[in-house]
């Protein structure tokens, strides 16, 4: 681990303010080769950050599990025809 470490769960060094927003976007892919590159280094030297990156890498993994169900089919229909009804009124009131 480095040299900085954070003393409680809110307490972080000004530097990881940054790495936080950032590692959203790791587990996004959302980073260029460079950016990954720098803040996987970050999270090898600095263990809250990578519990922070476990965290949200958990969360997303869950989150991913409960929305990998469909909608019925009646629902689907039901919200196909709310959005023709105010397309249709958009469409009316623009006339």
């Amino acid at each position: 681990m480095s040299s900085h470490e954070h003393h409680g769960p809110d307490d972080s060094d000004d530097d990881c303010v940054d790495y936080i927003e950032r590692i959203v976007y790791l587990l996004d892919n959302e980073l260029d080769q460079a950016d990954c590159t720098v803040v996987e280094m970050h999270l090898r030297e600095c263990g809250p950050c990578l519990e922070r990156y476990d965290l949200q890498r958990a969360v997303k993994q869950l989150v991913a599990r409960s929305c990998s169900e469909s909608a019925p089919e009646s629902l689907r229909d039901r919200v196909r025809l709310q959005l023709h009804q105010v397309h249709v009124r958009i469409t009316d009131a623009g006339a």
